[in-house]
């Protein structure tokens, strides 16, 4: 990220995954820290993802390490949402900024399925309670269509992009400066980065 910031490029945040083992470490919110002042990036360019298992492991210490990387100014996100602990009454005590609704989810929402059902209600609470909504793995246009048609405010997925490295992406933010310069700052909707807004 800083890499590409000192390039001229785009600023979109990096979303990271952290595991129990981190995440219940004494010293991780310091490291943290400590990272972003190495790279001497904001925090607001840092998403860490959690899975639901994560943080209901401990509510009450989970509530105090969330609420002090919020302070620092990261952003938090809930992982594979939909697949661990049923009890939603962590998306109002956490303070969480993002759900990213599991791909189990996004496979046959347009096949007529109750997973249709669950995404349309997870979109619909999650904006009502001011959090994004990322789909994961969406694969066709038509799954994309549904997600959009229902609100959904971002998507990432093999219909966007394989998993590609950090050079082939500072490639892709290159190209999205060179588009904002030909439309005068409109980023059109089909840039081709692996997460977007639908």
């Amino acid at each position: 990220m800083r890499e590409w910031l000192d390039a001229g490029l785009l600023a979109v945040p990096v979303a990271v995954n952290i595991s129990s083992l981190e995440f219940r470490s004494e010293q991780f919110s310091e490291g943290v820290q400590a990272a972003l002042k190495s790279a001497r990036l904001d925090p607001r360019y840092l998403e860490l993802e959690l899975t639901e298992t994560v943080l209901m492991r401990n509510a009450e210490s989970t509530a105090y390490a969330l609420k002090e990387l919020k302070a620092i100014g990261v952003r938090l996100a809930v992982d594979d949402f939909g697949t661990g602990y049923s009890s939603l009454s962590y998306l109002t005590r956490f303070p969480i900024d993002s759900l990213k609704l599991d791909q189990s989810f996004i496979q046959d929402i347009v096949t007529g399925s109750d997973d249709a059902i669950v995404v349309s209600a997870v979109i619909s609470m999650g904006k009502g309670l001011r959090h994004r909504v990322i789909a994961e793995g969406i694969e066709t246009l038509e799954q994309l269509a549904f997600l959009q048609a229902n609100g959904c405010d971002e998507g990432q997925g093999y219909y966007f992009s394989r998993p590609i490295s950090a050079q082939q992406f500072a490639s892709l933010l290159e190209m999205q400066c060179q588009q904002l310069i030909v439309n005068n700052g409109v980023i059109p909707f089909h840039h081709d980065t692996g997460v977007r807004r639908p």
